[in-house]
């Protein structure tokens, strides 16, 4: 990405997470592939705006490149996307094992001072028969919205370049924590090691969002398929499905999908709510606007009227 990521997204370098956020969404929407199928222009712009938003909107990544650490291309980025440092930790410590443990650089130096001498994770030291259950370890994990919507595996680095696969269970909430057991810090003396326990963070979506097990997303629609309904294509997170518009759809009425949203693994399965917005072209022609004058001299018709009141 050679551009500049807040010129991509829009916003100004004091911008806050929110605003950057917020921006990334409202521009993210209009240049959706769902939106422009087959437009190669509109979708390189898309993938701009996601590498960007990739980069600003997490605040680590976003701190490295104000500060000239990376550049607009993220060159940490593999490594970052997979693991954050413990935000209780030593900034320079590969990793924070616990209390009482953080003075050691590495969990082989305990066992040097506990026993006098280097042991090897998991060897029993022949100097004591002490043992101690390993430290729990904790990490912070950004996960794609599908992903967590729909489940998936996927690959964890850890601070010591050892991967591990994560299961990621259908419905998972953001701010949820998944324990990998056995994955933590190796025990003391031969015992066993503790476990990792992994925060999960959800990106946000260009198109949906979700409340509980409910999707939300929004479908836009011309003048006359909302005049005389009509049948379009709304995205799911399952993919593309036919939505019938009725006859005399307003913008902002909603329409349900049933099933259509979070499907847990525990739990009942959700549905989507498409919201209509009605979008008119961008230059209106003089029988269009011959029509609405036709119309609005032949009905009377106020939306701002209050109810029961007179126009």
């Amino acid at each position: 990405m050679a551009d500049d990521p807040y010129k991509i997204i829009g916003v100004a370098r004091t911008a806050s997470q929110n605003d950057i956020k917020k921006a990334y969404r409202k521009k993210a929407k209009s240049l959706h592939p769902d939106l422009h199928p087959g437009d190669a222009t509109k979708l390189a712009d898309f993938q701009a705006l996601s590498a960007a938003y990739d980069l600003l909107g997490d605040v680590e990544k976003r701190r490295k490149f104000d500060a000239g650490e990376i550049d607009a291309s993220g060159h940490e980025r593999e490594e970052r996307r997979y693991y954050h440092q413990y935000a209780g930790g030593d900034a320079g410590k590969r990793y924070n094992a616990g209390p009482g443990m953080g003075d050691f650089e590495d969990v082989s130096d305990v066992f040097s001072d506990l026993f006098g001498q280097r042991a090897r994770p998991g060897q029993r030291s022949s100097g004591s028969g002490f043992q101690a259950r390993g430290s729990d370890l904790r990490y912070q994990f950004e996960v794609d919205f599908l992903d967590a919507a729909l489940g998936a595996k996927r690959s964890l680095t850890l601070p010591d370049g050892n991967s591990i696969e994560l299961t990621i269970p259908a419905g998972l909430s953001d701010g949820q924590t998944l324990r990998l057991r056995g994955k933590g810090a190796p025990g003391l003396g031969g015992g066993p090691s503790g476990d990792a326990l992994i925060t999960v963070t959800i990106r946000p979506h260009p198109v949906f969002s979700r409340d509980g097990n409910t999707i939300e997303s929004e479908v836009p629609i011309t003048f006359d398929e909302a005049v005389l309904g009509a049948k379009v294509e709304a995205a799911t997170i399952n993919g593309p499905v036919s939505l019938a518009v009725p006859k005399g759809t307003s913008s902002g009425h909603r329409l349900r999908l049933k099933g259509k949203g979070i499907n847990p693994a525990k739990g009942q399965v959700g549905d989507q709510i498409v919201r209509v917005r009605i979008v008119l072209p961008e230059r209106i022609d003089p029988e269009m606007e011959a029509l609405a004058r036709k119309w609005k001299e032949q009905v009377h018709h106020n939306p701002r009227r209050p109810t029961g009141g007179k126009s």
